[in-house]
């Protein structure tokens, strides 16, 4: 359970304070909770200073089971080091780093997308007329997520990180008839003070740069369920605060959507996975 412990036994019920997923490890320096449920059934009273020897045995008995079902060992993987480690099931890159996805289809899963959680280049096909306006690829929701879109004549790409304001994007008056080739790029190029990735991103419009700012991302997963990869609407919550979903593309085609990731660095998950179950 992402490094967090309890054990209930015979009306006791002792719970470690250690948070989910915060990467700290050090687990035998952990404090841990006693509640009498028999009696405080909201669990509102730590009574393990009153009762340490109980607080002791039911350690000693979560550690017991701990073993039997295989849970050892412990670890408590950082949302980063979980995307990062192989742990999560995702398709296979193919040999050219190049996905293709086409309108009028279902949300894809984001672990059957490709990763764009590195440096990607996102490139549409579509035709534009002057009435042109939607969604032309989203993934995530307003709690994190990207989407590229035309509204009120102008292509916009917005990046949301975590819903943390402001929503960073890159504009440009959109083509207003014929057939284009709309392209974002990102280039991942170091790591933050909290850990995301930072870097430029830049919009095209026919291979010429249109836009171009530095983007703070999301390192790990844009959405722990649900809020697949869509083209042509944008499903579910809204990645944008510019439009509601589903704002689908209207006024034009979209052929495909081309997603590019040959050019991310190579990840060595063996490594990520055993540094992370080695801190204690």
């Amino acid at each position: 359970m992402l490094g967090t412990r309890g054990i209930w036994h015979q009306g006791w019920k002792a719970v470690a304070v250690h948070g989910p997923i915060i990467g700290k490890g050090n687990f035998d320096q952990d404090r841990w909770q006693l509640f009498h449920t028999d009696e405080d059934r909201s669990e509102a009273h730590d009574l393990a200073d009153q009762h340490p020897d109980r607080v002791e045995q039911l350690k000693a008995l979560w550690l017991e089971e701990a073993r039997k079902n295989n849970v050892l060992p412990l670890n408590d993987m950082t949302t980063h080091e979980l995307g990062t480690s192989g742990l999560i099931y995702r398709v296979p890159v193919p040999p050219t780093g190049q996905y293709t996805c086409y309108p009028g289809t279902s949300e894809i899963p984001e672990q059957l997308a490709a990763n764009t959680h590195g440096s990607f280049k996102i490139l549409a096909e579509v035709d534009f007329t002057g009435d042109s306006q939607g969604v032309i690829v989203a993934q995530g929701s307003r709690f994190g997520g990207y989407s590229l879109f035309v509204k009120d004549g102008t292509l916009m790409y917005a990046y949301n990180f975590l819903g943390i304001p402001p929503e960073q994007r890159l504009s440009a008056p959109a083509p207003r008839s014929g057939r284009h080739i709309v392209d974002v790029e990102y280039t991942k190029e170091r790591v933050g003070q909290h850990y995301e990735l930072i870097g430029p991103a830049k919009l095209h419009i026919d291979g010429e740069i249109v836009a171009e700012q530095a983007l703070r991302t999301i390192v790990a997963f844009y959405a722990l369920c649900g809020e697949g990869l869509c083209i042509g609407y944008d499903s579910g919550d809204a990645v944008s605060s510019e439009y509601t979903p589903k704002f689908e593309w209207s006024g034009g085609q979209i052929h495909k959507v081309v997603f590019d990731v040959a050019d991310d660095a190579y990840v060595d998950v063996e490594r990520h996975f055993a540094a992370a179950i080695a801190r204690d």
